[in-house]
């Protein structure tokens, strides 16, 4: 008689690694690069514009305001809208419509439909601007989303530097309406490499109308948000009159304020690689630091008017502070509400915009009625109280920061 034993052998299942999620951070910072570069173009094309409508070039430039004010809405609407559609699918649908928008633009007989291309330009914008912050926090872990921020809003300082040279580069070659066809082919590519590399990004259960009330409810919430919004709102106040400040400057003629203007594109690349380095690991630190830095540059600037060389430095130093801004501030968002990123996302957006429109509309006021030092130095001061009110925060989402 033979006896035959059995013997069962279980073999450990070798573990699939995960899949990387940064080619889909890439993806989103290309996407953001077409899409601010979309916004700022008209910057460099005004003049064209309006020679060839036959219109004000202070009326061509309401096409800027438009895709401001539609974000303001658009940034938290889109996801009220779709509240369970995956987010790949809306965020393709949105360059899409970006495409469209700047195709319209190209061709338009009347600059009434070039307003109404800018208006869906200001949707794709503002609703790919909400969706950013929570799909990167999807793509990467917990103590990495400050990097991946930073990586995304490369996309911004790039566009920031190279949209308005670039236009006028093209239109000075080709016509204005050439800038806008290869805007077009660029949002083209950023759709395909998007449909290539970026995952499913499922939505967030529990969205909608509700979970924005209930982001709103939130004391941290709200006191980050009037601080950020104070901080961006003293921030463009002040920017958006540093050539009338810099015209006053002995020394510095057409050519160096151009300079001074590159300096502070540069320093906004390297105070957006900056933050990424060290948003996810010392947020707090960053939150006090940054908006100091800005306000001593925004005084510095309006005190050194009689030094072409302090003036610079004060320049470099305040592209440095607010290039980090962006990565610092929605790391900040993550972490104040790590369980519902895209609604607070939305109305982070939402703050930013209506920051820019008020800052500069203030800061033109004050212009008027007693110069361009005082609105720098109240600039300034709204950066400090805005700053000071973000830091306060800072021990409301510590229970949430990586270890």
């Amino acid at each position: 008689m033979t006896s035959t034993t059995s013997v069962s052998v279980t073999e450990t299942p070798v573990p699939t690694p995960a899949r990387s999620g940064w080619p889909g951070v890439i993806a989103l910072m290309v996407a953001i690069f077409t899409l601010v570069t979309s916004e700022f173009l008209p910057a460099s094309l005004l003049p064209l514009m309006a020679s060839d409508f036959g219109i004000t070039e202070g009326v061509a430039g309401q096409v800027v305001t438009a895709t401001a004010l539609v974000g303001v809405f658009a940034g938290p609407g889109v996801g009220l809208l779709f509240p369970r559609l995956d987010r790949r699918r809306l965020l393709i649908g949105l360059l899409v419509l970006a495409l469209l928008a700047n195709l319209l633009t190209a061709v338009a007989p009347s600059y009434a439909l070039v307003v109404v291309a800018r208006l869906v330009l200001g949707v794709a914008i503002a609703g790919t601007w909400s969706m950013a912050l929570a799909v990167a926090s999807h793509l990467v872990p917990a103590g990495q989303v400050g990097r991946a921020m930073s990586v995304v809003n490369i996309g911004v300082a790039g566009a920031t530097v190279a949209a308005v040279p670039l236009g006028a580069l093209v239109s000075s070659i080709a016509g204005w309406r050439a800038v806008f066809w290869a805007v077009t082919a660029a949002t083209a590519v950023a759709i395909v490499l998007f449909v290539a590399v970026m995952p499913s990004v499922p939505a967030k259960a529990g969205g909608g109308l509700r979970t924005l009330v209930a982001v709103l409810r939130s004391r941290v919430v709200l006191v980050g948000f009037v601080g950020i919004g104070l901080l961006v709102a003293g921030h463009f106040g002040s920017y958006t009159f540093i050539r009338t400040a810099a015209e006053g400057v002995p020394g510095l003629t057409p050519t160096t304020i151009a300079v001074l203007l590159a300096v502070y594109g540069v320093g906004g690349l390297l105070g957006n690689l900056l933050s990424g380095l060290v948003a996810d690991r010392h947020l707090g630190l960053a939150m006090v630091l940054v908006p100091l830095m800005i306000a001593v540059a925004i005084i510095g600037f309006s005190l050194s008017t009689a030094s072409a060389l302090l003036v610079f430095v004060a320049v470099a130093l305040w592209g440095i502070g607010f290039g980090a801004i962006p990565t610092m501030s929605q790391t900040w968002v993550s972490r104040a509400e790590p369980h519902r990123v895209e609604a607070a996302g939305g109305l982070f957006v939402s703050t930013f915009q209506i920051a820019i429109a008020s800052g500069a509309a203030v800061g033109g006021v004050l212009l008027d009625a007693a110069g361009v030092r005082t609105v720098f130095l109240i600039g300034g001061a709204a950066v400090v109280l805005g700053g000071a009110l973000l830091a306060s925060t800072r021990r409301g989402i510590s229970a949430s920061s990586p270890s």
